[in-house]
């Protein structure tokens, strides 16, 4: 016999792999604990198999405010935190470049 609390744990587990993860460029951090991403995704015409561009910004909590303008992030989407915010920062990818920085 199995304990129901052992496998519905393990359920909550598989459930919890299977968030969508995104990456994208963060085009506000004026927020606190709050990043404003661009999330960009490519995908073929139906029609006429040209590839198309299409982004959306999305609001991301992030925890220590480590991500700045300009940098290249991956987020997790999570429960709702706020009215606007539905994703979290997982990590930083790349930094942007400072203009100081050569």
């Amino acid at each position: 016999m199995t304990d129901s609390s052992t496998t519905s744990s393990n359920n909550n587990s598989a459930t919890r792999g299977r968030r969508r993860v995104v990456q994208g460029l963060v085009s506000s951090d004026k927020m606190d604990q709050t990043i404003t991403v661009r999330v960009e995704r490519r995908f073929k015409h139906a029609k006429y198999k040209k590839y198309i561009r299409r982004h959306e910004k999305v609001h991301a909590h992030d925890s220590a405010n480590d991500a700045h303008i300009g940098d290249i992030v991956e987020l997790m989407e999570c429960r709702p935190l706020s009215k606007t915010k539905r994703w979290r920062l997982v990590r930083v990818i790349s930094r942007a470049k400072l203009e100081g920085e050569v």
